[in-house]
């Protein structure tokens, strides 16, 4: 991993969460040569992982997976159509202690995604990537791809997570701008 501000991003593996279990889901992405860290069926709980953190997963283009500390990548069974976060959420408790063992912070600073298909639009800021945090998969920069849609991102990381902000300088840089 390069290093820098971990971050987790949100993906769609599109199929029924009632039909397909996350360890099968799992497997097939492996076969496929695209595994995610964690692959998580919303509806029944159930969370298999293919990673470790420490290694870049493969569902981001050229390095953006490497970047970070962790680039968490998170393949949820569900629907671009249908935001996951309409329904159940079982296991999400497991996945958000997680990350925040690996300090993943709970802030999302390219605000929520936006439904499909306005989604393949959405604006893919390097400033917004910068800050880190949790990301749907049609916010990183350099993709191309729309999910995982219009996800209530406020039943995923809290309403009462406060905004980004940058900064202030400290007083004594102040007194020295005067000064100059």
């Amino acid at each position: 991993m390069i290093g820098g501000v971990p971050r987790a991003v949100w993906f769609i593996w599109p199929t029924d969460p009632l039909a397909v279990s996350a360890k099968s889901a799992a497997q097939r992405m492996i076969q496929l040569g695209c595994p995610a860290h964690l692959v998580w069926n919303p509806v029944t709980g159930e969370i298999a992982q293919s990673l470790p953190p420490t290694r870049a997963a493969r569902g981001l283009p050229g390095d953006r997976g490497r970047e970070g500390r962790v680039c968490v990548q998170i393949r949820v069974l569900g629907s671009v159509e249908r935001p996951f976060t309409d329904g159940k959420l079982d296991g999400l408790d497991d996945i958000l202690t997680w990350l925040d063992a690996w300090r993943v912070p709970r802030r999302w600073p390219a605000g929520p995604p936006l439904p499909s298909p306005h989604s393949l639009a959405a604006e893919r800021s390097r400033r917004l990537w910068a800050r880190g945090g949790h990301f749907g998969h049609s916010q990183v920069p350099g993709t191309v791809e729309g999910d995982p849609g219009g996800i209530d991102v406020n039943r995923i990381t809290g309403e009462s997570v406060p905004p980004f902000e940058l900064p202030r300088p400290r007083e004594e840089f102040r007194m020295l701008e005067r000064v100059i």
